[in-house]
């Protein structure tokens, strides 16, 4: 009797990647299914960190809710902070002062080397590298002292204010930044020695994770994501703001869409923030931070308010529910280009001094939708380098 082969047969597994898991960065769940380790399904889940940041908005007066904006995307706040009152304040229709503007930008693009810092980092990690991630933490810890001195906060720091700013930067600021500026090129430079040419960092993250130009257009694809793909797009050229126009720097630009391409479009966009604060603080203006306090949308100064009636009431009227400011009805959208691409705030006003709206146009959540396009067809290793090159952040992905 002769022997009959049985032919072998195999199926796909479903497995869960997260949100228990420490390379999903947050509470990350995606849904897998796998033929051996590659992926042949992988169905992103959101919502695990959902907070309801968007309707607190309808519940605090407009500058109540910077707080709120710190905690999306936490690793850069200052660059929440200012996208949101460049809303609110074009809703208004009014214009911070020149210095006001200035140290914005100094504080947005502190926080964009500190949020790539921390990015590279924990991807690093991710993939074995974690001397890197030292490297990255100890200046990016450098920077949050700055944070510290300028607001007396280091994580969520609250710093604007709808037509300024908090507070002035103290008298040694501009010195403390130049000499945290003189020792991040070195960092740099061993971040870019220790990966940039090794071979095990290249295999892990050369063409793995490939995004096209054309799938960068359709999902709507921004900063450092769809600059990698060779797109030369930069809100901060394309629409300036915050006098950004006064600026000299690149915009750094990949060419493959690769996990590699986007690590080093984040590492060279450090070198030309690097040269936008410096040249913000060579040019940094003298003058008022806030518009003037008649306008009736700033508080007074708090020497003012316990020497004078005015300033009191003034004070008073902006700070006591059912009175502060009340923009016209209508409605106010400003693009900003946040550490992971576009950041806008869509407020809608109906005359009272709460917004009847507030929507947030978060690159996380935009970043994270071609997640699903592009991993068939990778191993169950590329998974942790593709999650961290989208550097994907669960507070401004959920909301």
């Amino acid at each position: 009797m002769s022997l009959v082969a049985k032919q072998l047969s195999t199926e796909n597994v479903a497995i869960n990647f997260g949100p228990s898991h420490p390379a999903t960065h947050g509470t990350l769940h995606i849904h897998m299914e796998l033929d051996g380790e590659i992926v042949t399904k992988a169905s992103p889940e959101i919502g695990y960190l959902h907070s309801g940041f968007e309707k607190l908005g309808e519940h605090l007066d407009y500058n109540q809710y910077i707080t709120i904006t710190d905690r999306m995307n936490y690793l850069s706040p200052m660059c929440n902070n200012v996208a949101y009152a460049l809303a609110a304040e074009k809703l208004l229709d009014i214009e911070v002062p020149k210095r006001a503007q200035y140290i914005r930008v100094i504080m947005c693009e502190l926080s964009r080397i500190a949020d790539h810092m921390c990015s590279m980092g924990m991807q690093a990690v991710d993939i074995g590298a974690f001397t890197v991630f030292l490297y990255n933490w100890r200046m990016r810890e450098k920077i949050y002292d700055l944070f510290e001195m300028v607001c007396g906060s280091r994580l969520t720091t609250s710093y604007t204010r709808v037509g300024g700013l908090m507070r002035d930067v103290p008298e040694d600021f501009v010195a403390a930044t130049r000499r945290v500026l003189d020792d991040i090129p070195t960092a740099l430079e061993q971040i870019d020695g220790l990966l940039s040419h090794n071979r095990i960092w290249l295999d892990r993250t050369r063409h793995i994770g490939v995004i096209s130009q054309d799938q960068a257009i359709s999902y709507g694809l921004t900063g450092p994501i769809a600059r990698a793909t060779g797109i030369s797009y930069d809100l901060r050229v394309k629409e300036p703001y915050s006098s950004y126009e006064d600026f000299d720097f690149d915009v750094i630009v990949g060419a493959n869409g690769d996990v590699y391409d986007r690590f080093n479009v984040r590492l060279y966009e450090m070198w030309e923030s690097l040269k936008i604060v410096r040249q913000a603080l060579d040019k940094l203006p003298d003058g008022p931070i806030n518009i003037d306090a008649d306008s009736k949308y700033i508080l007074p100064p708090r020497d003012e308010i316990f020497n004078s009636i005015e300033a009191l009431i003034h004070h008073f009227e902006i700070t006591m529910e059912n009175r502060g400011f009340t923009p016209v009805v209508g409605e106010a959208y400003v693009p900003t280009e946040s550490p992971n691409g576009e950041l806008g705030y869509y407020i809608v006003s109906d005359g009272n001094r709460t917004p009847y709206r507030v929507r947030t146009r978060t690159p996380s959540l935009i970043n994270f939708s071609v997640f699903h396009e592009i991993m068939p067809g990778q191993s169950v290793s590329d998974t942790v380098a593709v999650l961290g090159s989208l550097n994907i952040i669960a507070g401004e992905l959920d909301r």
